[in-house]
Formats: structure tokens, sequence, C-alpha cells
């Protein structure tokens, strides 16, 4: 089966367990990838939608075994760092766990840099002191992707193309512009004072990389809106891949090594 090698996989915010999960693509992602590390910063279960009304799928199991499969037949290393939704992990970090390492952030090295890994959520006020403010939040951010759904199709049907409302919100709201803005300058702080040159973090679902006060910022999105994730090649360059770019770089192996065995065959033919 055709693959794309990456040395390391980073993914955030899959929230396994709801149903603006797109855990489709990220089953096919994680199918038709080979990688010798895989991190999982934060919210992969989404254990706040679970407790209300969220529901594990048979898509979801899948995606653990996918890692498993990872993990027994490839040899793959797996990182799981907690986030605020699936933060019942924190009564119990650090903890290796049949193979798996679950633990608060994590120190990645590629080239001359290291980088501080975290989920992020450590910086969101609401999040880590206001539980109750901090669902009321979540509880709201569903029903906003609920009506984005419903306004997408409709703006697909005017044939004018994808459309995020959600997006459009983060973009254009002064109060969620500059939350995003505090939140990557915090993030940065961090990594500066645990001296790294670079940081990679999750949890405010905007995909990112860039570089702030001389730190090399990464965000690796979610799979609820942007289904992104940062992978490292083996050469130390790091990239922020989409699904939609990852998919068109799988097919054109594909159709590469299809005419590869047509060419050998040919050349057989002929002997």
């Amino acid at each position: 089966m055709m693959k794309l090698n990456y040395k390391t996989i980073i993914l955030s915010d899959v929230h396994l367990g709801t149903s603006h999960c797109k855990i489709d693509e990220v089953n096919d992602f994680l199918k038709y990838t080979r990688c010798e590390r895989l991190i999982l910063n934060g919210d992969i279960i989404d254990g706040w939608q679970l407790k209300r009304s969220g529901k594990w799928k048979v898509s979801d199991s899948r995606f653990v075994r996918l890692i498993l499969k990872k993990m027994e037949k490839q040899d793959t290393k797996v990182i799981y760092l907690r986030g605020n939704h699936d933060d019942v992990l924190r009564h119990f970090l650090p903890l290796d766990f049949s193979g798996i390492q679950f633990c608060e952030d994590y120190i990645f090295e590629t080239g001359q840099r290291k980088y501080l890994v975290l989920h992020g959520d450590v910086f969101d006020l609401v999040t880590t002191h206001m539980k109750f403010l901090s669902h009321i939040g979540d509880f709201g951010y569903q029903w906003l992707l609920r009506f984005n759904r419903l306004y997408s199709r409709w703006w697909r049907f005017k044939g004018k193309g994808k459309f995020s409302l959600s997006k459009y919100i983060k973009g254009r709201v002064k109060s969620a512009v500059s939350f995003i803005s505090n939140y990557e300058e915090q993030v940065v702080k961090l990594a500066k004072a645990r001296g790294c040159e670079g940081v990679m973090c999750g949890h405010i679902h905007s995909p990112d990389d860039k570089v702030m006060d001389g730190v090399h910022y990464l965000n690796s999105g979610d799979w609820v809106e942007s289904k992104t994730a940062i992978v490292e090649h083996f050469d130390g360059r790091l990239e922020l891949i989409a699904y939609d770019d990852f998919r068109a770089q799988l097919n054109h192996q594909i159709i590469e090594g299809a005419e590869n065995d047509i060419d050998v065959l040919e050349d057989e033919m002929i002997v």
C-alpha cells in the first residue's frame, strides 16, 4: 500500500466522540502515512461532549486501531499530551502505558532546534480557572458548528464554494482576534523561558506557521474545521499540511508509481 513517509506527525484537536469531527479524513490520513513518532497534542478524545450528548462511533474506534497498528507494525513511538477536553488524564500524568507515553508537555528536537510541544490550554484562563464558563463556551461553539454546516450548504448551493462562518468570526470579531494574538504571545514567551527555539501547540483551532519574536510558532489546527497537521520530514524540515494537500501528494505518488510499473512491464515485454 502506497504511503507518505514522515519522521514525525503531530495531530491535535481531533475531538473523537463529536458529530463535527472529520473522522473519515483523519482516519484516511493515518492509514496512508508512516512515521517514526506520532505526537497526539491534546483534545484527541472529547470527554466533555461524551458526558453530554456525544456518541462514540465505530469510526472513532478505527482511529484508535490505526494508532495501535502503527505501534505494532511500524514500530511508531506515540506521545499523548493531555488537552482540556481530555483533562481527566491530568490526575495520572506522567504515565507510560503499553508503549504510549502520556505527559503534560514534550521537548521535540529536530536539526539544531528544540521545540516545546504542549496543547496550550494553560494560557486560556477561562478553561483553566472557570470550568463552568468554559463548558458554556464549548456548548455555544458546538451550536455554531451546527449552524455553520447548514450555512455552508446554502453557500455552496448558491455556487460560491466553501465558506466557514466560524473561521470568519474568528478573523473578524475583535475580541476573538485579540484572544488568539495574546494566546500566541504567551505560548512564545513560555517557549523562550524553557530554552526552546520553537513551539508547537493546538487548542485554538487556528493552524499557523510563523516566526514570532525569534521563535518558530506552529499551531497544528484541528480536525473539526481546518483538517491540518504538522509533519517533520527526514531532513528536519517542518511543514503544516492540510488534508487536501496531503491527498494531492498521495495521489501524485500513486500515479507516479503506476507509471513506473507500466514502464518496467513494457521493458520486460521487449526483452
